[in-house]
């Protein structure tokens, strides 16, 4: 579909910003959804159904056609290229992602960055799809995971630890931790190039294990990263606006949206407006911050926040968004409830 004008989140992007905000949710597509339920059904597994360009593609385009969404965020998962990248990766009911763990940074190197992109090849397919069938007015996010969150999951083997090994490493093994860091960002920047050329309007780099670090590993392991990635993405050609969520950066979130060189900052369910406000550069995209668990709960309370915030940014360009994703519990009437004030007041 011929797109005959920008849409709104790109043009918020851009530093414009809207009278209403534009308005996305993170995991919009998931198990809150019948719809969605029904399609993952088909799949023989997660991994299949991320690969499968057509199932990723309506799993994207449900919540766009259900809710009339302001973004539309690739069907995919953070630990796609580390499957890429060689690593065995499992999704288990009821332990969650299960990877192959190294022990040093050349457990990485086995696969060329370029050929781990390749082998995406099916993601780009979902892009382009998607692309093709969504709605002039509606923003194509793509998105990876950032170098840190990646890499912990390959030094952990899998999500549900404490964290405490790959924060050894930080502390201990500083050096391999680089390394290692490296060969995400490089693989991370030609696959998400890709998405680019495929057709996504917008990046979004997800670190969501930044929470609790201390301020010098937040600096090593969070921005010195990310700014590395932004870097390489801008001197391979990319132009489009990247939006950075590093979750529970609290007071280091002003020094990662000034060093970054990130569009736009994703903000998690504890930001402050007030800090946020007088943390961050003038005129600076914000993404947030609506709690998911209020979003269940609804009432009252949930349409008052949903206000405040969006009074709260309204001298800034602001994207209206969940602190974190979506839950499988979530009633469909409060997500419509949350859209309806959003644009309608």
């Amino acid at each position: 579909m011929e797109r005959t004008s920008t849409p709104k989140l790109i043009s918020v992007l851009g530093g414009a910003p809207a009278k209403r905000p534009p308005i996305w949710m993170m995991r919009q597509a998931g198990r809150h959804l019948p719809e969605y339920l029904e399609l993952r059904s088909r799949a023989k597994n997660f991994l299949e159904f991320c690969y499968t360009p057509s199932m990723a593609t309506e799993a994207t385009l449900q919540p766009i056609r259900r809710y009339g969404m302001d973004g539309a965020i690739l069907f995919a998962d953070i630990l796609l290229i580390l499957d890429a990248m060689g690593l065995g990766v499992e999704f288990e009911k009821g332990v969650g992602p299960i990877v192959q763990q190294i022990e040093a940074a050349s457990d990485l190197g086995k696969v060329p960055a370029i050929k781990a992109a390749d082998r995406l090849a099916p993601v780009y397919e979902t892009v382009s799809r998607v692309k093709a069938e969504l709605p002039k007015e509606a923003a194509l996010i793509g998105f990876a995971g950032s170098p840190w969150t990646v890499s912990l999951y390959a030094i952990e083997g899998r999500g549900k630890t404490d964290k405490s090994l790959a924060w050894r490493w930080a502390h201990g093994r500083s050096d391999e931790l680089a390394a290692v860091m490296d060969y995400v960002i490089e693989a991370t920047a030609h696959y998400l190039v890709r998405q680019v050329e495929a057709g996504a309007d917008a990046l979004m780099l997800f670190d969501s294990w930044a929470e609790g670090l201390p301020d010098n590993i937040f600096r090593e392991v969070i921005i010195r990263p990310t700014t590395k990635l932004v870097a390489m993405l801008r001197d391979m050609g990319v132009t489009v606006p990247i939006t950075g969520f590093p979750r529970g950066a609290g007071a280091m979130l002003s020094e990662y949206a000034r060093v970054t060189g990130v569009t736009a900052v994703g903000l998690d369910t504890a930001a402050v407006p007030l800090f946020v406000n007088t943390a961050l550069p003038e005129g600076m995209p914000v993404q947030g911050h609506l709690d998911p668990l209020l979003l269940i709960e609804g009432g009252e309370r949930l349409d008052a926040r949903v206000r405040e915030l969006v009074e709260a940014y309204a001298g800034r360009p602001h994207i209206f968004n969940l602190g974190h994703g979506v839950r499988p519990e979530t009633p469909i009437a409060n997500v419509e409830r949350v859209l309806k004030i959003v644009r309608e007041g």
